[in-house]
């Protein structure tokens, strides 16, 4: 190993070799990397994983984290993602508690400080893998490999593929994750440090808590179980010197001494070997029980090469895929997101030219395993191995081998098997500086490549610091994704640009046909603008595609209750709740329903139904008060009010509503009190001045009525019902001066 090292000479100066000196600046590297993600918002996953996850909240018990998925779904449920995350849950429920609440600062800060340590960490776990496991009679390991550790766990602290990880905040996942899996190696490496010294009862120790952190990296996220399989590759290989050139040489040649393979009779190996399987078998057993109905019910715009009728066109894009993910390893300039919904169109022939991808990297992995399998040189073999293991490994869970994943591409799977690409690049700078004479050529390109790699992470990092940069971002990359088209038009929608919003809608649907969430969308911008017709047909649309698609059926309601259809829109309404029962925005649009059609009890019975499974459903509450203020059942609509108050107690529409009840009571003082503290909470709505006038006109305040007739034209001179009271004031007020009064 020091051969390798002996090559990397010109490269990494030795000043920097002592461990302490060489962590500390990996560790700055990665964190200067990453430093602009720290202030950014929550974006993108963000978004349901975090700010709309109930689990996050202190009013949701700890247990529950247990027994739901990483988006806070009931992992019972059949729409659950069944991403089964309670560790990494936990980190942000604590996160919101530091914080006091969604403040998006604190989560970056904790990702951005556990790259930085799993970078620092890298250099011990490459230490090991580039210079093995062999001891002094002291206990002291030799071939530390500190140049190649170095380089490598620079590569990786550097490596813009981890962008996704690092400035998203639901990136934590694979982030704690990485962190334990490294814990979990390094745990097993420690087992036969302490079996040179203490024997097997220790080593044994080692090993069980290996496998007990691969189930915490596990519980962080699903690709932590890959650990125990690289500890399974490293013990055969470094521990075990378990050689495949020599099994093939004496199968070849018939040798009869193949039974005595020192694999085979190390009783300490098998033994681990049967901890480990052991091990991996109940984390897989546990798991399949917790998920409950099986697995989660991707669709065909998640991943449409595992939905292909053919066998051939399935396996020709998943290769195509690793491909993909080969070359952002490679050259990870391009960064989406996103590579769904059209990103990457399907491959249906061998005839297409992106096949050339797929024997490209064939071609460069069998020549890395036939090295690896077959050379001469042993410790080439063993890194050689150890890349590829690390490298293919912690991928196989996101490679559709197994089961369906619900991507395409993504680049937040990467993270671990990154090192096993930093780990071979490393390894060939070396290489190739030692076949030739001119080294600083080699010197300028490993430091080229280290300064473009963190400059493209400093900028990545600001594109994911905002929703609409990292949108926009992927316009270039994957124009054809119609999920950034759509994520695009929502975020111009929330900012009130729906003109623009409306192109990039229309354009997300034109390139999916079938894209009933951008049709729901723009059905609903086209409501607003009372361009009802076309609104309808595309929520139509949207239910006959999805036909269990809840808020497209209450959006059709709307738009047919507008319309005055309103047979229909009531069959909307109760389509809608039928496929989610749990809607109280459908409830209250139900209701304002039957309040148009008259029938009072049954817009009562559905608004108390939308307060029943959202207390603090203000509209919902309001709407009661004010119908039952208008039927005069005003002793009813004050219990309303009162109850409603209980709940949402800094509502000021609700302080208004039952202030306007009690005045109509002749409860005056109470009335007039709350009237005042709406007025404080919203002092420019002209309706709380001009009603609060009306009370105190009644009240014989008739100055302090004046006074507030006043405020209430100033901010609304159109007012007129304000207008015409006002006017009574000024002649009564006349009468009474020239009564002398």
């Amino acid at each position: 190993m020091a051969e390798l090292d002996a090559d990397l000479d010109h490269i990494i100066p030795s000043s920097v070799l002592p461990s302490f000196w060489a962590k500390l600046v990996v560790g700055f590297v990665s964190l200067v990397c990453f430093a602009r993600s720290y202030d950014g918002d929550f974006v993108f996953d963000d978004s349901e994983a975090i700010v709309n996850n109930k689990d996050l909240r202190p009013d949701t018990p700890l247990g529950d984290l247990w027994h739901h998925d990483f988006w806070g779904s009931r992992l019972s449920s059949n729409t659950s993602h069944k991403s089964y995350r309670p560790l990494t849950v936990l980190t942000f429920r604590i996160n919101y508690y530091l914080s006091g609440g969604f403040h998006p600062v604190g989560f970056h800060v904790v990702n951005i400080l556990l790259h930085g340590g799993i970078s620092v960490l890298m250099v011990d776990v490459f230490s090991v893998l580039f210079g093995g496991l062999q001891y002094t009679s002291k206990g002291r390991r030799v071939h530390l490999a500190p140049r190649a550790s170095l380089l490598a766990a620079l590569l990786f602290a550097v490596h813009p593929v981890h962008t996704e990880c690092v400035a998203g905040v639901v990136g934590r996942a694979d982030l704690l994750c990485a962190l334990f899996f490294l814990l979990s190696f390094l745990g097993y490496c420690k087992a036969f440090q302490e079996s040179n010294k203490e024997g097997t009862h220790s080593s044994t120790f080692w090993v069980l808590l290996s496998i007990l952190l691969g189930a915490v990296a596990m519980l962080c996220k699903e690709q932590g179980i890959t650990v125990l399989g690289l500890n399974a590759v490293f013990d055969i290989l470094v521990i075990g010197k378990f050689s495949v050139l020599e099994v093939i040489q004496k199968v070849l040649r018939k040798d009869k001494s193949l039974e005595s393979i020192g694999v085979l009779r190390n009783g300490g190996l098998i033994f681990r070997m049967t901890l480990l399987t052991s091990g991996g078998a109940s984390m897989l057993y546990v798991r399949w029980k917790i998920m409950g109905t099986g697995p989660p019910p991707f669709t065909e715009v998640d991943n449409p090469a595992s939905f292909a009728d053919s066998m051939l066109v399935r396996a020709i894009n998943y290769n195509y895929y690793y491909s993909l993910n080969a070359w952002l390893l490679l050259c990870p300039w391009w960064l989406c997101f996103d590579w769904s919904m059209g990103c990457i169109p399907l491959i249906k022939s061998v005839g297409d030219w992106r096949v050339i991808a797929l024997a490209a990297l064939w071609l460069c992995i069998i020549g890395l395993i036939c090295q690896a399998l077959c050379s001469a040189d042993s410790r080439k073999r063993r890194i050689l191995t150890l890349g590829l293991g690390f490298l293919v490994i912690p991928f196989l869970p996101a490679s559709n081998l197994f089961f369906r994943v619900g991507f395409v591409v993504a680049e937040r799977v990467l993270y671990l098997p990154s090192a096993g690409y930093c780990m071979l690049l490393t390894f060939g700078f070396g290489a190739l500086s030692k076949h030739t004479k001119k080294k600083k050529p080699i010197a300028a390109v490993v430091l080229g490549i280290l300064f473009i790699n963190a400059l493209r992470c400093m900028i990545r990092s600001g594109e994911w610091r905002s929703e609409d940069q990292l949108f926009r971002s992927a316009l270039s990359v994957c124009p054809l994704n119609a999920k950034v088209h759509y994520n695009i038009g929502k975020n111009l929608a929330d900012q009130g640009n729906q003109t623009a919003a409306i192109r990039y809608y229309r354009e997300a649907v034109r390139l999916n046909p079938k894209y009933v969430h951008a049709m729901n969308n723009l059905g609903n911008i086209l409501k607003e603008r009372n361009e009802l017709q076309e609104a309808e047909e595309l929520l139509s649309l949207a239910v006959q595609i999805q036909p269990d698609f809840a808020a497209a059926w209450m959006n059709l309601g709307i738009v047919q209750n507008s319309l005055k259809r309103f047979e229909a829109a009531e069959q909307s309404y109760r389509t809608a709740i039928k496929h989610r029962r749990k809607y109280p925005d459908c409830y209250y649009n139900l209701g304002r329903l039957y309040a148009d059609l008259n029938r009072h009890v049954d817009a009562l019975n559905a608004w108390r139904n939308a307060t029943v499974l959202k207390p603090e459903h203000s509209l919902a509450w309001n709407n009661m008060i004010i119908l039952l203020d208008n039927t005069g059942n005003l002793a009813q609509a004050e219990a309303v009010g009162r109850e409603a108050l209980e709940l949402i107690p800094n509502d000021h529409s609700l302080m208004f509503s039952l202030a306007n009840v009690l005045g109509k009571s002749q409860k005056y003082k109470e009335s007039e009190a709350l009237f005042l503290k709406a007025i404080k909470a919203n002092p420019n709505v002209a309706s709380y001045h001009g009603n609060l006038a009306v009370l105190y006109h009644r009240w014989g305040h008739l100055n302090l009525a004046k006074k507030h007739y006043e405020i209430s034209l100033q901010l609304d001179p159109a007012a007129t019902g304000t207008k015409e009271n006002y006017s009574l004031l000024r002649r009564k007020l006349e009468q009474m001066q020239k009564k002398g009064v």
